[in-house]
Parts: C-alpha cells; sequence; structure tokens
C-alpha cells in the first residue's frame, strides 16, 4: 500500500476496505511541543543506492493484489493497485517523506503558496515549465479546474468517492502566464496541499462520462516517470514503461510489471523466480529468512537448531505424512520424497531474497461498538480499555519480527508525525482495579450466568459464522467452544466458527505473529469514508476503586439483570488471520480478568467489513486505519458524530464505532479552517484526547511491512511512510554495493 496523497488518503476518502466530561483526566487539553511527534518507531528499509551504482534498464516484477477494476483513484472501487499505478504515472503535487509529512515534488511543482488570505484564502501555484503530459500538452489551469468540477460534489453525475477540500473552492484561474495557477477557496482551508494529489488530465475529469468510464481500464495520457504500456487481464499483468516525454531523472528501469498473486501463493512465486519483490506475511517472511541461513523458518521452534530437511520432515509426519489418500506406505514416503526435495529447491532458491522491514502507516485498533448493548455505556468501554495491556498487544505482533513493539498513542497520527502526541493518557493505562470499579458503578455485578446459549430465533453477531461439526471435539454440539470447558484446545480446522469466552474463565493462549488485516486495501461502495473523532461522556460520578484479581486469575462472572456481560468478538477468518486471532485471544483473556465474557465469532474476510463493521453487527472488532499526512481532513468522518438519515436510520460515515460528540466535531472543523500550523496540531491533539476519553477505539500497534525482495533490487522494498521513487528503483550494477543515498547522482 501507498502512502502519499493517493495512497492513505485514497483509502480513508474514498471507501473503506477495513473501524469530555466528568471522567476526562487532567490531560484532556492535548496541548504540548512540536517535538512529542518524536521520529518513525522504525526507519524504511529499502537497500538505497546512489543512482550512479543502479543499472541501466532492467524489468522489476512486483507482486501486487489485484489488477484493479478502476485507474481513477477517486473512485470508491480504487484499490491500493489503483495507487501504485497512480504514483508511477500521474503528477502529485505533493508526496511524502521518511516522517509522514508532505513535501513539494520539484518534478511538478517549483512553488505553491498562500498568497491572500482576505477576503479569502488564495493559493498561487507556479508549475514547472517542463512539465507536459504524455501527448506533448502542458500541465496547466485547466487540469486543475476539471479536476475541482470533478470533485466538487456539486454535479452527481461523477460517481466520485470522496470531495473534501474541493467542496471548499470557490473558482480556478490561471494565472500571469500558462505557469500559474490560482486556487481561490470560499472558505479557509488548513490542508490544502492535501489537494491535486493525484493529478488527472482535463480529458479524464472533464466530463462526467469520460470520469466515469474513461480512466477505468486504461490510462492514455499521463505524466511520469512511466507510462501504463498495456493491462493483461488474462496474465492478471500491469506493464508500465518509461515515458519518452518525462523531464526529471530518467527511469533506471526499462519497465516495472505489476502482477497480481495472491499472498498465501507469493513464496513460492519468488522461488520459482516468477516475481522481484513482494509483499509478504510473517510465516513467509520466516520462511525467506529461514533460507537464507538454512534453517527452517516457520517449521522449527525457537532455538531448534534443526535444518530445514528435518524441520520439513517432522512437520510432514506431525501433520498426516502417510496421507489418507496413499494406497500404502511405499506410496506415502514416494510423495513425502518428493514434497521434501520440492521445498528443498524453493528454499535454495528464496536464498537470493531477503526481508525488508518496517512499520507501515497504519494502525491495528480494537473497535467497540457504542450504538447499543453494553457498550453503550461509557463505563463499560473505559472498563475494557483499561483492562488491556496495550504493550503485550504491540509485543505478540512486533516482538518476533524484530520490530519496535511500541503501542500507538494517538489515533490521528503516528510517531514522527507532525501531529502525532501520546494522548492515551486522557483515558488511563492498564488498570484491573479501575476497570473493575468502572464496571461495578455502571451495575454490573459478580453473580449470575457465566454461559447463556441464544434464544430460539435471536440471531448471532451479524450473519453468523459457519459452526464447527457435531464431530468436532473442539465444540459442543452447537458449534460454540467454551473455553475453560475441558483440557482441549480449539481445532485449527480452517473453518468459520463460533468461540465463547464466558466470564470467569480465561482463554486459552495462541501463538504469535504480525498481521496485515485482510480488508485493508479493500473498498466497498457502500462505505464512503472519511473521519472525524467522535466520544461521548455522560455526566457521571468518579467510580469507586474496586479490589483487582490476582494477576492471571479470572475474575468472577459478572451480571446485570439477570444477563451475563458477554461481547460479541467477530474476527476474519481468511489467509493469514491467524496472528490477528493470537492478538485477540489476549485480549479475551486480559477481559476475563475483570469479568468480561467475550463471545468470538470469525467470518469471511469477505462479509467481515460489509456485513460486520460496517452495519454495526459487532461488538468487539480488529481492523486497520492508515495514517494521513492530512488528519483534520481524512480522519473527521471516522470519528464524526453519528447525525439521523433523511429516512430515519443514523448515517455514521465511516464512523463505524457509532460514537462521537459535537465538541470533537468542533475541533475539527476548527482545525481545518486555520492557517496557523501550531494552532492546528493543538487543536488536532484536543480532538484525539477527547477520542481516548471516550474509548470508542483503542490504538494498539503500528502495522509490520514485510517485503521479500531480491537481494540485488534497490531503492524498493518496506517504504515506510515515504512515497515510493520510482525512477530511482533498479538492480545493481555488478560489483556495486547499496549503502549510498539514492538521492547522489
Amino acid at each position: 500500500m501507498s502512502h502519499d496523497g493517493v495512497g492513505p488518503r485514497a483509502v480513508m476518502r474514498s471507501v473503506a476496505f477495513l473501524t469530555a466530561g466528568a471522567l476526562a483526566v487532567p490531560l484532556l487539553s492535548g496541548c504540548g511541543s512540536a517535538d512529542e511527534a518524536g521520529k518513525p518507531l522504525a526507519r524504511q528499509d529499502i537497500a538505497p543506492a546512489a543512482r550512479a551504482r543502479v543499472a541501466e534498464g532492467g524489468t522489476l516484477r512486483w507482486a501486487v493484489d489485484t489488477v484493479p477494476d478502476t485507474f481513477n483513484a477517486f473512485q470508491s472501487d480504487a484499490d491500493a493497485t489503483t495507487t501504485r499505478v497512480a504514483q508511477a504515472v500521474l503528477p502529485s503535487m505533493y508526496r511524502l517523506d521518511a516522517t509522514g509529512r508532505p513535501q513539494r515534488d520539484t518534478d511538478y511543482l517549483e512553488s505553491a503558496k498562500v498568497v491572500d488570505t482576505e477576503p479569502r484564502q488564495v493559493v498561487l501555484y507556479k508549475l514547472n515549465q517542463q512539465a507536459v503530459w504524455s501527448d506533448g500538452r502542458e500541465i496547466g489551469a485547466a487540469d486543475f479546474a476539471a479536476q475541482w468540477r470533478a470533485l466538487s460534489g456539486k454535479e452527481s453525475a461523477y460517481w466520485t468517492a470522496r470531495n473534501a477540500g474541493y467542496d471548499r473552492i470557490e473558482k480556478i484561474e490561471r494565472g500571469a502566464n500558462d505557469l500559474e495557477v490560482r486556487v481561490t477557496f470560499k472558505r479557509t482551508y488548513a490542508d490544502w496541499r492535501s489537494l491535486f494529489s493525484p493529478l488527472y488530465p482535463k480529458d479524464v475529469m472533464g466530463t462526467p462520462d469520460a470520469f466515469n468510464d474513461a480512466a477505468r481500464r486504461k490510462l492514455k495520457v499521463t505524466a511520469g516517470p512511466f507510462v501504463v504500456k498495456k493491462v493483461d487481464r488474462k496474465k492478471n499483468q500491469v506493464r508500465l514503461t518509461r515515458n519518452a516525454r518525462w523531464w526529471g531523472r530518467t527511469a533506471k528501469l526499462s519497465e516495472i510489471v505489476l502482477t497480481a498473486v495472491p499472498r498465501k501463493e507469493r513464496a513460492s512465486a519468488l522461488a520459482a523466480g516468477k516475481i522481484d519483490l513482494a509483499e509478504i506475511d510473517p510465516a513467509a517472511a520466516q520462511r525467506v529468512d529461514g533460507a537464507a541461513n538454512g534453517t527452517a523458518g516457520p517449521l522449527a521452534g525457537p532455538g531448534s537448531g534443526r535444518t530445514a530437511a528435518e524441520a520439513l520432515r517432522s512437520w510432514a509426519l506431525a501433520h498426516g505424512s502417510d496421507d489418507d489418500t496413499a494406497e500404502d506406505e511405499v506410496e506415502a514416503r514416494t510423495k513425502l520424497r518428493k514434497a521434501i526435495t520440492k521445498w528443498e529447491q524453493q528454499q535454495k532458491a528464496l536464498r537470493d531474497f531477503e526481508v525488508r522491514r518496517s512499520l507501515e502507516p497504519a494502525y491495528t485498533q480494537l473497535a467497540l461498538n457504542g450504538a447499543d448493548g453494553p457498550l453503550a455505556d461509557e463505563r463499560v468501554r473505559r472498563a475494557v480499555a483499561r483492562a488491556l495491556d496495550r504493550r503485550e498487544l504491540a509485543k505478540v505482533v512486533l516482538k518476533p519480527l524484530g520490530l519496535p513493539a511500541e503501542p500507538v498513542g494517538s489515533h490521528l497520527a503516528l510517531a514522527g508525525q507532525d501531529a502525532y502526541a501520546d494522548n492515551s493518557g486522557a483515558l488511563g493505562g492498564q488498570d484491573t482495579a479501575e476497570a473493575q470499579a468502572l464496571l461495578a458503578d455502571a451495575g454490573w455485578v459478580p453473580g449470575g450466568p457465566v454461559k447463556k446459549k441464544p434464544e430460539k430465533g435471536e440471531k448471532a453477531a451479524g450473519s453468523a459464522g459457519k459452526k464447527a461439526g457435531k464431530d468436532d471435539d473442539s465444540a459442543d454440539g452447537d458449534g460454540t467452544y467454551v473455553v475453560g470447558e475441558d483440557d482441549k484446545a480449539p481445532a485449527a480446522t480452517g473453518r468459520e466458527e463460533k468461540r465463547q469466552v464466558t466470564q470467569g474463565e480465561s482463554a486459552r493462549g495462541s501463538g504469535e505473529g504480525g498481521q496485515q488485516l485482510a480488508q485493508e486495501g479493500k473498498q466497498y461502495k457502500q462505505m464512503h469514508q472519511g473521519g472525524a473523532p467522535g466520544a461521548y461522556a455522560p455526566e457521571g460520578t468518579a467510580a469507586p476503586k474496586g479490589t483487582a484479581a490476582p494477576a492471571g486469575v479470572a475474575a468472577k462472572a459478572l451480571a446485570k439483570d439477570g444477563k451475563a456481560l458477554t461481547l460479541r468478538f467477530v474476527l476474519p477468518s481468511g489467509p493469514g488471520s491467524e496472528p490477528l486471532a493470537a492478538v485477540a485471544e489476549r485480549i479475551t483473556r486480559m477481559l476475563a480478568k475483570v469479568g468480561i465474557g467475550t463471545d468470538i465469532t470469525k467470518v469471511s474476510d469477505e462479509s467481515y467489513f460489509k456485513d460486520h463493521i460496517a452495519s454495526g453487527q459487532y461488538d468487539l472488532a480488529l481492523y486497520s486505519w492508515p495514517a494521513s499526512a492530512f488528519p483534520a481532513t481524512d480522519a473527521r468522518p471516522i470519528y464524526a458524530k453519528p447525525v439521523p438519515a433523511a429516512d430515519g436510520s443514523l448515517s455514521v460515515q465511516q464512523n463505524y464505532t457509532r460514537i462521537g460528540t459535537d465538541q470533537v466535531d468542533q475541533l475539527f472543523e476548527q482545525a481545518v479552517s486555520t492557517l496557523d500550523e501550531d494552532e492546528q496540531r493543538s487543536l488536532i491533539r484536543k480532538a484525539d484526547s477527547r477520542i481516548w476519553a471516550a474509548a470508542g477505539s483503542i490504538p494498539l500497534y503500528q502495522r509490520p511491512q514485510l517485503t521479500a525482495v531480491r537481494k540485488t533490487v534497490v531503492n524498493a522494498g518496506a517504504f515506510g511512510f515515504q512515497t515510493p521513487v520510482y525512477e530511482d528503483m533498479g538492480f545493481l550494477k555488478k560489483g556495486a554495493k547499496a549503502s549510498a543515498s539514492p538521492s547522489e547522482k
């Protein structure tokens, strides 16, 4: 996933893929100095090399998730590959640097500044005089104006996914010459640097028909170091080649071929020499690491010291290597030998690759649905939050990968970004006694049922997951696994299943690892994005202090009005979701210690967001949001206070927790309407403090970014915050080493 104006912003402001009052503490002010932003927790890992050390020519074969349905980044079904292509072939006035902050792209923009504020804000863009479209026409005011009209929201004929920022523009004019563009705003707009990234030619934006259809399957006119040469949907490939009219530094690569490869098949594709670069999951990363040092990777236990072959043999035997389909022992052994040989050959081929590691500019959160049920009470939400040890949860995912295991302290920015500050103190850290006191104050007391089967006709959270079979030892007859009922661990069947962790019982542990949420990058037309922090903090008295249960001991079951305190915890079940399940298991154990039960339902990746998160069919859920360089604009719909729609339904934008306040909305409006950067930063931090206090979503950890790359490929890999520099990517010259800055000539 990319991380400039067409990366997280395209996800956050189009469509998702993926979730002050008396109880507020003194840190709610959110004020602080700019240096609170600190540095990114992890640097980008791209094997930087000076251009002089990069060979001329070559084809970089890059694995992606999809061949996109559209190349128009402003449509609702745009995805991560849409972003990749747009970055390589289209202008962006601003791109992100290594700290996640916007920087002017000098290939397109000589300067851009606010030249008037009264009576209206006016921004004057001075374009690079060499900047031209691939058809030879100069980039100019007509392109800016066409994009504004298409995205302003005034004409419903344009099928746009977002118009934030463009709806604040009053007019766009030619300046003193063809290289100047004057943009006048009808309302002050602090995030004006977010606009026109990417910029499409007027041929695409000029009419509704062109916008809706012309750029979906192809891009005829572009203006970047590469052009779209061919889209082959049968081979699942997009071929980018050098732009003959490019005026900047000539691209080192002759072409980039983006090939759609399922993540579970990427290790095999790398070993087969079909791709050179691919984002991978932690299991595949361990396999690549294991190939480099001759160990078994994920098949060997920590410190086992076994060779890859020994580990495979052990693994195969443990997993039924005698093969149920084999007619006799000889046939089974033959199949095992062939499997071992193939695996060893792949491991040998994987020695040509390495794993480059960083952290994505995105974080995983625990979302708490406050629309109804127990979590409609802020005290219960705060109790859930105070029960969590966020540092431990970060370690579950990041420590095994050798990445900094620091919990995220903000909903609106990540460490290193200008608006970042750790505002979690507005809610408070892990405190079992305080969590129990909050629950007691909300009326949840020890006693009552510890498990309760649904009444006849009562529906589970959302569309129920597939139940475990009656013959499965891990489940009772109704498909619900009650943790602590016996000594058996849940069977890893791979099926969708429903599990219940009742109050008074601790969830059993599971394996550790990192996770890339399957829904990230997937987008749905029904889910219009945007984000704004919202939080309810009703009037109330300070909660009485309770008595914490001893460490590691589950608290006695809680009940109220004859019902047990059990929360519906919905999780995706697709490939790569195991580490996310491990985080959920840790959370269930932490909640059990304060008397909160959980009912875990695993659903398909396809329905996770659409049928559960967006529709509100959950109590607890884990999903991710990308960080933005423009949180006042991009985060606003995520935290905006839900409002009744004309048909009586609740319009939540992208606030899937359904928790918001007028005060947070006002802070966002103030932040997006001031041109004083210090004031804006302070307002964003205040808004974040109030989001923390409401306990609607609890940021946990920054997501890992693992990329397997051929060792000879430089200036590419785990990009972190920074927008990839496509013209500098390439293969090392023979005898050269990757070490110097790629900016050196």
